[in-house]
């Protein structure tokens, strides 16, 4: 699907801009790498932004960037809805890099051909170098790359020359020296593709002349400067989770701003074991940073009492959030902003942008920090702050770092915002409650007594709600069967179940069965993602 970037957007790109310096321009036309393009631009310290394929030439040139990309896209370039950009990209004087459909595209527009080709190429490709010089610069001959494409440059347009082939791609890599204007037909920026991080610094430092300006600190220092300037000497609620997004931003705002910010955490009860205990005691008398408990977990079981779909439990559980926290803001208030830990990806994948015509500024329509789910009444208006909206998720992890918070909530894994409650197949009890949550503990207290936490990108139990025939001290039983997921993943998108050691296995089990009442059989899921999902639900 490709990205919709309204043109609020492109002036906010604009203000980023000056603040940041330097940046590169990636141009999405629906490929399903554009996200990872730009994180692997942010990875070289030089700040990256995913704008639509309709943006056009002069706001690009009001962005002034130092380079552009045209992402990959599912389409052909001779289709006669293919999409296309605005053809005066190429006399802006600006280095263009076009990755697989944004080559093709190049190729098109400035003359050149493009035809199915006899045969595709799909997965991996030993790349032959013709011209080991300019993007191809500590690029290794006969390295690997991987391949994506049924269609060929089969006609160069004038001016261009070929830097490398595969056995079946004559023109694998292009080159306009003179206008800077360069295309692949592979991948550099996925890890199959051996030597893609090189050709993705030859483009930004060499030919784009960037210098590693985006740096962790660089940005807690701009981000305060922002908030104090925004906000002034008005109050801030936050609802916290003890994610890493959201304890990131708390850091964040309590050193901008101090006791302006007023943190809630609401106990919806579907935490796991010890969690909202640790995290209130954490933060108060460890951090000082103030945080109002409410502890709503008898609300919130009614509410889903009976519930046994996967979808009415989320709205349900985010319809009662949002009265919760309505309630709580103007028990606590009044207030005139409310922090979001809006990421980028959320930036670049949602259309759900609001702007109050007299300010100019976005206000609040969802809570994405906390829950996911749901929306703020319409009537509940809030002007936003979200400093993190420029960064992925990897770096929301380095700016926590170097702020201070924890490595036990840095580390944390993803955890949803639901909670347990859609980690117990069907309806969920207060009996289903502890038998999960027991089962869980057990789950993350041996992965981290073997030191492994962090070999895995998440790693917890699932309850089913059928019983199963079991023997224990001879005694017939029929009990609840817990379901262990442990997964590797490197951003959530796609993810593969973890090879673990059959001793830890066999530990986390017998812990599981001797510990947790209402359970008399363990198994593990070894799906992968696709065809699965992470959660059960």
């Amino acid at each position: 699907m490709t990205l919709q970037i309204e043109q609020s957007q492109v002036q906010e790109s604009s203000i980023l801009k000056g603040l940041n310096r330097q940046m590169l321009v990636i141009l999405d036309f629906g490929s399903q790498y554009s996200e990872l393009i730009a994180r692997r631009i942010r990875e070289t310290q030089v700040y990256s932004e995913v704008l639509s394929y309709r943006t056009t030439a002069e706001q690009l040139r009001q962005l002034n960037p130092q380079g552009i990309i045209l992402s990959g896209g599912p389409n052909s370039v001779y289709d006669a809805m293919a999409p296309k950009c605005d053809p005066e990209i190429w006399n802006l004087n600006i280095p263009v890099l076009g990755v697989c459909y944004g080559m093709q595209l190049m190729v098109k527009q400035l003359g050149g051909l493009v035809e199915r080709a006899d045969r595709g190429e799909y997965g991996k490709a030993s790349l032959t170098i013709d011209d080991p010089t300019d993007l191809l610069t500590n690029v290794e001959d006969k390295s690997t790359m991987w391949m994506s494409h049924g269609d060929s440059v089969t006609q160069l347009p004038d001016g261009f020359e070929i830097l490398a082939h595969t056995d079946n791609t004559s023109c694998a890599a292009i080159a306009d020296h003179e206008r800077k204007l360069y295309g692949v037909q592979f991948h550099p920026e996925v890890v199959h593709s051996e030597c893609g991080l090189a050709l993705i610094r030859n483009f930004v430092y060499h030919i784009c002349d960037c210098e590693p300006t985006w740096t962790t600190e660089a940005f807690v220092e701009e981000s305060i400067r922002e908030v104090r300037a925004k906000v002034g000497d008005k109050r801030v609620l936050l609802a916290l989770s003890g994610g890493v997004d959201s304890s990131t931003l708390a850091f964040l705002l309590h050193r901008a701003i101090g006791d302006q910010l007023t943190c809630v955490f609401i106990d919806q009860g579907f935490m796991r074991k010890y969690e909202p205990e640790r995290l209130v005691e954490m933060f108060e008398r460890k951090f000082h940073i103030s945080v109002q408990y409410v502890n709503a977990r008898e609300r919130f079981l009614k509410q889903i009492a009976g519930v046994t779909d996967p979808e009415e439990k989320r709205k349900r559980i985010g319809h009662e959030f949002i009265r919760v926290f309505e309630e709580e803001s103007k028990r606590l208030g009044p207030f005139d902003y409310l922090a979001q830990g809006t990421l980028y990806p959320d930036v670049i994948e949602s259309a759900d942008t609001n702007v109050d015509p007299q300010t100019g500024e976005r206000v609040a329509v969802k809570i994405k920090s906390h829950h996911n789910v749901g929306g703020l009444p319409k009537d509940l208006q809030f002007k936003l702050v979200e400093p993190l909206r420029k960064l992925f998720k990897d770096e929301v992890r380095k700016v926590g770092l170097s702020i201070g918070l924890p490595k036990e909530i840095v580390k944390r894994h993803p955890f949803p915002g639901p909670g347990l409650a859609i980690r117990i197949i069907g309806e969920v009890t207060p009996e289903r409650l502890n038998i999960l949550r027991d089962a869980d503990f057990i789950v993350r207290d041996e992965i981290n007594q073997q030191g492994m936490y962090n070999d895995f990108w998440q790693a917890f139990a699932v309850l089913l709600p059928v019983r199963s025939v079991g023997v224990m001290g001879d005694q017939r039983t029929y009990a609840h069967p817990i379901v262990l997921r442990l997964i590797t993943s490197e951003d959530g998108m796609t993810a593969d179940w973890a090879r673990v050691p059959y001793d830890l296995l066999e530990t986390i089990s017998n812990r599981i069965v001797n510990e947790v009442d209402g359970v008399n059989r363990v198994v593990y899921d070894i799906t992968s993602k696709p065809p699965g999902t992470i959660e059960w639900e």
